[in-house]
């Protein structure tokens, strides 16, 4: 068997240690995971964000609220859900002062914005959702890989005690062998480490434009209620 035979890529993986495989039947599990959450919370955040252009271009068109209210499907984006949270406290909130001559406009506005704020809340949890195990990933994952780089090395060295002449055509499988794990770890950081960056940013940015229309939205309910 050839040199090159020897160092290939399938080789050295099935060649290595079994802590070492282990190692990098993790990474590449762990990998994995990571994929299939960068591209579902692409599309998740995608989708909201086209949702959110359609929902506040429906609601400043300047039609009417109770409408735009009662048109809500299940398709409804976060910041169409967090409108119909608000809305919905409001005009509960309004039935119960209906036979009061007097209405606490101010009861009726903070109903209203606690009910927003704990559907953006619920709203910004699903986005979030998997962010963490991104930022898990892209912290520890080269450590493994590393772990299992120096387990690998460790080993290769250890060989070199039954070998009478040390040569590095010797010690050099098993350090290919080891630096596999490093690479496999770098695989499945690197990836993961960009996505939550970059999610991290689009869903502020999503969270400011919700923020923002809840504001809004309270100026209009509270000058309805005047």
């Amino acid at each position: 068997m050839t040199v090159t035979q020897d160092l290939s890529f399938v080789s050295l993986i099935t060649n290595a240690s079994v802590l070492v495989q282990l190692v990098m039947a993790l990474l590449l599990v762990v990998s994995l995971m990571s994929w299939t959450y960068i591209f579902s919370k692409l599309f998740a955040i995608r989708s909201a964000r086209v949702q959110t252009d359609e929902f506040e271009h429906a609601f400043w068109s300047g039609g009417n609220l109770q409408s735009l209210y009662q048109r809500g499907s299940q398709r409804a984006g976060a910041l169409e859900r967090i409108f119909q949270a608000g809305m919905s406290e409001y005009i509960k909130a309004k039935a119960s002062y209906a036979n009061l001559s007097v209405i606490d406009s101010g009861a009726l506005l903070d109903g209203a914005r606690r009910a927003m704020r704990a559907s953006y809340q619920r709203e910004m949890d699903g986005l979030e959702s998997h962010l963490a195990f991104l930022a898990s990933v892209g912290s520890v994952s080269p450590y493994v890989g590393l772990f299992g780089t120096v387990w690998g090395i460790m080993n290769a060295f250890r060989g070199l005690a039954n070998v009478q002449q040390a040569t590095l055509a010797a010690v050099a499988p098993g350090i290919a062998e080891a630096l596999i794990a490093t690479a496999i770890g770098l695989f499945a950081a690197i990836p993961a480490v960009v996505a939550y960056n970059r999610y991290s940013h689009d869903i502020d940015r999503l969270a400011i434009r919700f923020e923002s229309f809840i504001e809004e939205f309270s100026n209009v309910l509270q000058r309805q209620s005047r």
